[in-house]
């Protein structure tokens, strides 16, 4: 069985689906690997340490998706690139299925087993496949980085003989995978942190960081069996704004960090809020390339405001520290095939008595079989 990894072709993106290290064991199970050259060059991984793992390389990109058992990478396809595939193969990646109905389609109609990295059940025995988590995990590291680097003081205390300098004051909206690391890491880097999110039950996680919990009666909130927030209605929105505006103007740093998975992120700081911030200040939209938490914020930019907030919106935040991040989503990655591997006949058959793939495997056999996407087309059919 031949499974291909394929080098990421999306503008800025330096991480690798596989590393060496996940190569070698899926070598050692009886696959045989091939890597697009150069895949993984900006991760920090030549060519030859694929070799020494026993993966072969391959400048023909096309050859390569065409000739896949499975394929295995960080971004969904293109509409082309399915044309390219083998009917009867699989391909993992992130695939966004709930906004691409075409290309999921498409990949039904041409028997490509299609599996979404974003479905993984939110379940015990799968928290060592969750790649949203371990990617999100290293954005919010990243993005207190981005706000320690273009604000325009110092996160920690500071006591000199020219006298004594305050600590920053950081904001953090949402205390989910991301929001906890990043109160953690602005934490340690000395700033004072205050955290809010819709579910009172995460109060006591933001507390053991050593971060203060802002408290705002929305009334009635909750989470999903998943342990996502439910969304707000639109009465609970504008309670949350109007609750945390006066923390806002206050900080030095706010990061947002609420989405709702598959659907459009909700705009949580108004323009007003960020009017009333201090000059120099920094917003961090962790949102803002689905469409912002933050008014004003724009899609892998920078924006800064008339009044000198700098609005961060750069995205794919875990590409940033393209290493770590290769490492950790090569290892779900892994840890999927794995659960899946026939280790007698050495190849990768889906069981759909196991609920890992009844989660988050989309197409099989010419077909949509996700009943959650399926019920979410049927819910909302294509123009």
């Amino acid at each position: 069985m031949l499974i291909v990894i394929p080098k990421e072709t999306l503008s800025g993106e330096r991480r690798a689906s596989l590393v060496p290290d996940s190569v070698k064991k899926l070598v050692r199970a009886g696959a045989d690997v091939s890597i697009e050259a150069g895949m993984g060059i900006a991760a920090g991984f030549s060519d030859s340490d694929y070799k020494e793992a026993g993966a072969s390389i391959n400048t023909d990109r096309q050859q390569l998706l065409a000739s896949a058992d499975i394929v295995l990478r960080l971004h969904k396809p293109t509409l082309a690139e399915v044309d390219l595939l083998k009917p009867g193969s699989t391909h993992i990646s992130f695939l966004d299925p709930f906004n691409e109905r075409e290309l999921v389609e498409k990949m039904a109609a041409k028997n490509v087993s299609a599996i979404s990295m974003e479905m993984i059940p939110r379940i015990t025995r799968s928290q060592k496949m969750d790649a949203l988590s371990s990617q999100a995990n290293l954005a919010g590291y990243v993005m207190v980085l981005k706000a320690a680097n273009a604000l325009n003081r110092i996160f920690a205390m500071m006591m000199t003989p020219a006298g004594t300098l305050k600590p920053a004051k950081v904001f953090i909206i949402g205390a989910g995978v991301a929001g906890l690391q990043a109160i953690a890491t602005a934490k340690r880097l000395g700033a004072k942190v205050t955290a809010f999110d819709t579910r009172d039950v995460v109060a006591e996680q933001v507390e053991s960081l050593g971060a203060k919990f802002l408290k705002i009666d929305l009334g009635e909130t909750g989470q999903t069996k998943e342990g996502y927030a439910l969304a707000l209605t639109p009465e609970q929105m504008e309670l949350q704004k109007q609750g945390q505006k006066a923390e806002i103007a206050e900080s030095d740093v706010v990061i947002t960090t609420a989405q709702l998975f598959g659907r459009k992120p909700p705009v949580i700081v108004a323009a007003d809020a960020v009017a009333a911030m201090k000059p120099g200040s920094v917003v961090v939209d962790m949102a803002a390339e689905n469409g912002g938490n933050v008014e004003g914020s724009a899609p892998g930019e920078t924006v800064v405001t008339e009044n000198g907030v700098h609005i961060v919106g750069t995205g794919n935040w875990a590409s940033d520290v393209p290493r770590d991040a290769s490492q950790m989503y090569s290892s779900n990655l892994f840890n999927l095939v794995d659960e899946f591997w026939d280790e007698e006949a050495k190849t990768f058959a889906l069981n759909f008595d196991n609920e890992i793939a009844t989660g988050c495997v989309i197409t099989h056999q010419g077909a949509v079989v996700n009943d959650v996407i399926k019920n979410h087309y049927n819910k909302t059919p294509q123009s």
